[in-house]
Order: C-alpha cells, then sequence, then structure tokens
C-alpha cells in the first residue's frame, strides 16, 4: 500500500515488461491509498498498464539504451500519473480511432482509447525526444473527506 502522507515518487526504469508490471502495480498501490473504490483502482490501472506498455513498446521499442520514467503524484483532489519514453514522439492527431470500421479487427491499437475512457483528463506531450502522458483521476467529495 502506498504511503498516505508521501504526495510525490519517481521511478526511472528499462524498456521491459518488468517495468510495465510494476508501473501498473504501483498506479494500483497508489489509487487505493488516494482512497479510489475497487472498480476505479482497476480502471486506473489498467490505464498505468496501457500507458507503460506504450512507451516501452511504441516509444523506445524496446530499446534497452532508453528508459521509461514514471511518476505519481497525489494532490488533495487528485491522482496524477506522468510516463515518459525516449521515442521518436507521438503525434496525438495521428492515433487511429480504434472504433473506426477499418480498425475494429486491429489487434492493437487501443491503449490510447482505454485510457482516455479511465482517466478524467490526459495529456500528450511529445519531448523531443520522447513522449509524455499525463494521466489524472479526480477524487469525489467522498473520497476527499469535503
Amino acid at each position: 500500500m502506498a504511503d498516505s502522507t508521501k504526495s510525490r515518487a519517481e521511478m526511472t526504469l528499462g524498456s521491459t515488461l518488468e517495468s510495465v508490471d510494476l508501473v501498473e502495480r504501483t498506479a494500483e498501490e497508489w489509487a487505493q491509498g488516494t482512497g479510489f473504490d475497487e472498480d476505479t483502482v482497476s480502471h486506473i490501472s489498467i490505464a498505468a498498464r496501457e500507458a507503460a506498455v506504450n512507451a516501452v513498446l511504441h516509444g523506445n521499442a524496446y530499446d534497452t539504451k532508453k528508459h521509461i520514467t514514471a511518476s505519481f503524484e497525489r494532490t488533495a483532489d487528485s491522482l496524477i500519473i506522468r510516463l515518459t519514453d525516449e521515442g521518436a514522439g507521438l503525434d496525438p492527431d495521428k492515433i487511429p480511432d480504434p472504433l473506426a470500421p477499418e480498425n475494429i479487427l486491429r489487434g492493437s491499437g487501443r491503449g490510447i482509447f482505454l485510457i482516455r475512457a479511465f482517466m478524467d483528463e490526459v495529456g500528450i506531450r511529445q519531448l523531443h525526444p520522447g513522449t509524455e502522458l499525463t494521466l489524472i483521476k479526480h477524487r469525489t467529495p467522498e473520497q476527499t473527506g469535503s
């Protein structure tokens, strides 16, 4: 369980599936520690996993010389997860719609769609090189004690 007094943590990880697993587990711990319900915790961990997969696979192309950085931040009303890679970059305007008829049967391309569905805010920023995804989930008044 994440320490509820800790407001920010950051990890630099290799471009591996083990790193993806660690990001997912850490996101789950932070979401639980933030007070989200079980379904929301699951959604946050799935979104973080998808973002980490994108960073490792699409961003860094499993290049062992490149890293991903994951940060987790808890504010009074939100959980903020940022993932960065060192790849060529991602143009958010060129992400295909996974619900378009020509993409329905594709085996990939749903990660950003799921992230956007599960999180309240999603930011995509090109870093030259690399991409930063910012995932934000807001707490309800019941979760913040307001």
